[in-house]
């Protein structure tokens, strides 16, 4: 439950400077993404290991793509 209480906050705080017209975060959007992803997972019961282990790899791709975007090309975030 907690990991979707962060993405909803995360998700607010993209939303809240969109909706003030200036440059929305992608960061946040990706943090709230993959906080969304986990929880999802986590959520799953036992027998959906599996549907389980794809929300986390897909988890972990977005985070290091993200962390690869900051490191290599820090003006795009």
């Amino acid at each position: 439950m907690a990991l979707f209480a962060g993405s909803l906050l995360s998700l607010s705080s993209y939303v809240y400077y969109w909706s003030l017209g200036a440059s929305p975060s992608v960061t946040a959007l990706a943090v709230a993404v993959g906080f969304a992803l986990s929880g999802v997972a986590e959520s799953l019961p036992k027998r959906r290991r599996r549907v389980a282990g794809v929300f986390r790899v897909a988890l972990l791709t977005l985070l290091f793509g993200l962390l690869a975007t900051t490191i290599f090309s820090p003006e795009v975030i």
